[in-house]
């Protein structure tokens, strides 16, 4: 009875030993790759084949457009695009590539009527021959096909006390912005999408989570302590580049006085003062808006759009690289007033204005950027009395005294030419290293948005919209991109060079 009754027992384990073997030696199915390309994306199946992940030739064939031809007496598989053959040999990790031979990490496998490859395949063997750039990236499961845009992007978390620093590795190095938006901190990039290993939050009192935002962007999602952010920006290796996010929490220890004492009254609040040296606020103005389009292309495009989309990628370039506060004059396609934008600037108490234009001629051949700063000569004897007038000294409220200018709107300019001109020199300088300019880039012109800006100013033409090929560079990525990062490298020089002599005359305004 006892034997009877174990030979069940023993039969059913040995069929669960045999059913989990036979699964063990079947072809599994692992999760798809994803092929991105500029028609979108799409799942490529993957097969695991004798502990080997693979594709199958019938999916690369409808993918990337080869035409297959097995020799069934050989036993062999030839793959032919753009009339160059890849020879496939079952058996052999090796494959004939245009009459190179390349090593694969193994063989082709078949199964019935189905050829499949090793993944590498797609790397080795067809990306050399294709007739578009292909890549694959086997950490992220992707395929890449044409002129994708999609940097790797590696983040870390490192908490130290009140900080958090948040560094991302970006390969290759991509043009980006970081800015605030709402609560959150967005780090975009000029790409078409990124490929983003991004941590789980190591400090959730200032950074609570760290999440991809679209196709191009990563959101960081502040904790509640969180009080502030800087970002900086380093090359590294193989033109790569490393984007570090501080986020600063704020400051939550306080003193408690003795028991019955009288805590001292709370001081009188200080006048905001600016010391020189200093950069800390930069508007920029894009010019025109609204029903002032500004000028017109031969193809239709309008300045007024070129000239935003340049101040967008200038304020998230400064942001990103400096750390300013950067206002625009106009967010949207609004109209603006010429003394409004001066007043953005003056109310926010600006170190620096830039107004973006695009110009226009009646010459088509006509191009080339150019910058310029205010001339008084137009404003007559006045302005430049009110360029020398001394200051009015005027007691601040808990003691001392501040001096203040006080002179008309339209010569709020005069005290600032010099400062003013320093910046177009170095504007004009950085821009000619990136961009084709004018036989007269540098000069001096009466505009109005210019003169009632209580700080250096400068308004740069960035090319001749009436100029066909001009007009094409002006709504391309790249132009732009050179005009953002030369105006940033003005920047940073004006901004290291504030604290010398001739800084100091604008810095008590």
């Amino acid at each position: 009875m006892r034997i009877r009754s174990g030979r069940p027992l023993w039969l059913a384990l040995l069929l669960v030993v045999v059913t989990w073997t036979i699964a063990a030696q079947a072809p599994q199915t692992p999760a798809p790759y994803t092929v991105i390309s500029r028609e979108g994306r799409r799942p490529l199946p993957t097969r695991t084949i004798s502990g080997q992940e693979m594709f199958a030739v019938d999916d690369l064939v409808k993918l990337f457009g080869l035409t297959a031809h097995e020799d069934t007496i050989a036993g062999g598989l030839t793959l032919t695009v753009r009339g160059q053959s890849i020879v496939l040999t079952p058996g052999q990790d090796i494959a004939s590539v245009a009459g190179r031979l390349i090593s694969l990490p193994a063989p082709p496998a078949r199964d019935g009527r189905a050829w499949f490859v090793p993944v590498d395949f797609v790397q080795r063997a067809l990306a050399p021959v294709a007739a578009t750039r292909i890549e694959l990236r086997k950490p992220s499961r992707l395929v890449l096909v044409g002129d994708i845009r999609m940097p790797r992007v590696a983040a870390r978390i490192d908490p130290a006390g009140n900080v958090a620093r948040l560094t991302f590795d970006v390969a290759p190095a991509t043009p980006h912005t970081v800015a605030q938006d709402g609560a959150r901190i967005l780090l975009r990039f000029d790409a078409d999408a990124i490929d983003a290993t991004l941590p789980p939050t190591t400090a959730p009192e200032l950074i609570a989570a760290v999440r991809p935002e679209g196709a191009a962007a990563v959101a960081i999602e502040p904790g509640p302590r969180f009080a502030s952010f800087r970002t900086s920006e380093t090359p590294g290796p193989s033109g790569a580049a490393r984007i570090v996010i501080e986020v600063v929490g704020r400051t939550t220890e306080a003193v408690t006085p003795p028991t019955g004492a009288t805590p001292p009254p709370e001081p009188p609040p200080l006048l905001d003062l600016v010391p020189a040296g200093t950069l800390r606020t930069v508007v920029i103005d894009p010019g025109h808006g609204g029903a002032d389009e500004g000028a017109r292309g031969p193809a239709g495009s309008a300045e007024k759009h070129v000239t935003l989309a340049i101040a967008r990628r200038l304020k998230g370039a400064l942001e990103a690289r400096l750390g300013v506060r950067v206002i625009l004059t106009r967010e949207g396609d609004a109209a603006v007033g010429l003394d409004e934008r001066a007043a953005v600037a003056n109310n926010n108490k600006a170190d620096l204005f830039i107004s973006l234009h695009a110009n226009a001629s009646v010459r088509p051949v006509a191009s080339g950027a150019e910058v310029f700063y205010l001339s008084l000569q137009e404003y007559g004897d006045e302005a430049l009395r009110a360029a020398n007038a001394p200051r009015e000294a005027l007691p601040v409220f808990g003691g001392g005294a501040r001096d203040i200018e006080v002179v008309p709107w339209r010569f709020a300019q005069a005290r600032h030419i010099e400062q003013s001109a320093a910046f177009a020199r170095a504007a004009e300088t950085a821009l000619r290293g990136r961009v084709p300019m004018t036989p007269r880039a540098l000069q001096q012109a009466p505009f109005r948005v210019l003169a009632g800006a209580n700080m250096p100013a400068v308004l740069v033409e960035v090319g001749f919209m009436t100029n066909a090929a001009q007009e094409t560079q002006l709504n391309s990525d790249a132009y732009q991109n050179d005009i953002v990062q030369a105006l940033v490298d003005a920047v940073v020089q004006f901004r290291d060079r504030r604290g010398g002599p001739s800084a100091a005359a604008g810095a008590g305004r």
